[in-house]
């Protein structure tokens, strides 16, 4: 295990990442589950392939963490979202997605701002990952007829 000096705001975007990988996993495997429950099967087996994607970016979250000598910690899980059909699903899925996005973006930001290239590559890696993860959120909602979704306050995820 590498100890590399880094700074305490990576350090957090990390944290804030793995959190947010974690709770993106739990909310797809729980929404897997209400789709079959549905009699929807090939949206549970597509749900299903979001959560192994997910669990994919948590463990390679912990495996960065590890190299910088940091105890891998996701301190906040956040409740699985549920609906009463697959479009309320996926528009939440839209806005978990939006904010992994928003948060990757930001750590992108920083970390070239500080100088910091090897966590700047690591995060611009998942940034590119999940930004293809929305849009084809996006285009799964399309496809059900759904165009664009906005919250209450008229922010686009999409």
């Amino acid at each position: 295990m590498r100890h590399a000096r880094i700074h305490p705001r990576t350090l957090g975007y990390l944290g804030r990442a793995l959190s947010l990988e974690l709770s993106a996993v739990q909310q797809y495997m729980t929404q897997a589950s209400l789709a079959e429950a549905w009699g929807l099967p090939e949206a549970a087996v597509r749900l299903r392939e979001e959560t192994v994607e997910e669990m994919q970016h948590a463990e390679r979250i912990i495996q960065r963490m590890l190299v910088l000598g940091v105890a891998p910690n996701g301190s906040h899980l956040r409740p699985a979202g549920v609906a009463r059909n697959l479009v309320d699903l996926l528009r939440q899925d839209a806005v978990l997605e939006a904010e992994i996005v928003a948060l990757y973006r930001e750590a992108v930001i920083f970390c070239r701002r500080i100088g910091d290239r090897e966590n700047g590559d690591f995060f611009e890696a998942l940034l590119n990952e999940e930004s293809a993860h929305a849009r084809e959120i996006e285009d799964w909602l399309a496809s059900l007829g759904i165009r664009r979704y906005r919250e209450p306050d008229e922010r686009a995820y999409f």
